[in-house]
């Protein structure tokens, strides 16, 4: 076993991250089953907030970054930091395109009236494309939900956990912990501002590529997933 294998056993694994991720996965799951009968209508879902589910899945990130990588930069590069982070999260994203694609012609009803008009070269072009996370532009919307992941809609969570990689290996991990509050804060008064201004009150949105959702997108990301950062830097443990 090399010293690198060593120092990675020699980690302690936080379970109660993973039970919490599973409750999170859980939430968001009902969350869309409810919507779907909700008729768009905030007032008669249930569990009408359970999207923020993801945002709680963006703090686990960030906090899970800092804890696993904030202290390897000495003998690690930003290329090796990319390859770890895209060894870990892509295949899911890859996976997902594929199972969207084998199952994209059973989706067809009356929410998604493009796909019978979906040739399956096109669909399995949007597939391909799908793989690499690209976000898609508005004509390769195959299902009429503005999605720029069509195939796998969920993959919009996985596009900006992918910036917030990016910004932390590039800029965010040097910043020192007065830095890093100063941009949690900064983020945090944008995440007000967005639910007071948003027409229904939330955070809604993130998943189309346009100028006002990814403007959401990256309001969703920056507080949650740095703020997480800082959690992980600060090093407070609360005993329940």
């Amino acid at each position: 076993m090399n010293t690198q294998t060593t120092y990675l056993a020699s980690k302690p694994h936080y379970e109660i991250l993973d039970g919490l991720r599973g409750v999170a996965a859980v939430m968001v799951i009902i969350f869309h089953l409810f919507e779907a009968h909700a008729g768009g209508s905030h007032l008669t879902q249930i569990i009408n907030h359970g999207y923020l589910a993801v945002d709680f899945f963006f703090m686990l990130s960030g906090f899970v970054i800092g804890y696993a990588y904030d202290d390897r930069w000495n003998r690690m590069t930003v290329g090796t930091f990319f390859k770890r982070r895209i060894i870990r999260l892509h295949p899911m994203v890859i996976m997902g395109s594929i199972v969207g694609a084998a199952f994209f012609y059973f989706q067809e009803s009356s929410c998604f009236p493009p796909i019978e008009n979906t040739s399956i070269g096109t669909m399995l072009l949007v597939m391909l494309l799908g793989c690499t996370l690209l976000p898609l532009p508005l004509k390769f919307d195959i299902r009429g939900w503005t999605e720029m992941h069509p195939l796998n809609g969920p993959a919009w969570s996985l596009y900006y956990e992918y910036i917030g990689n990016i910004l932390y290996a590039l800029f965010v991990r040097k910043f020192n912990k007065v830095a890093l509050s100063v941009l949690v804060f900064v983020a945090g008064c944008f995440t007000v501002y967005r639910c007071l201004t948003a027409p229904a009150g939330d955070i809604v949105g993130g998943w189309a590529l346009n100028w006002e959702q990814q403007y959401v997108g990256m309001v969703r990301l920056m507080y949650p997933f740095f703020g997480g950062l800082l959690l992980s830097r600060l090093g407070w443990l609360i005993r329940l």
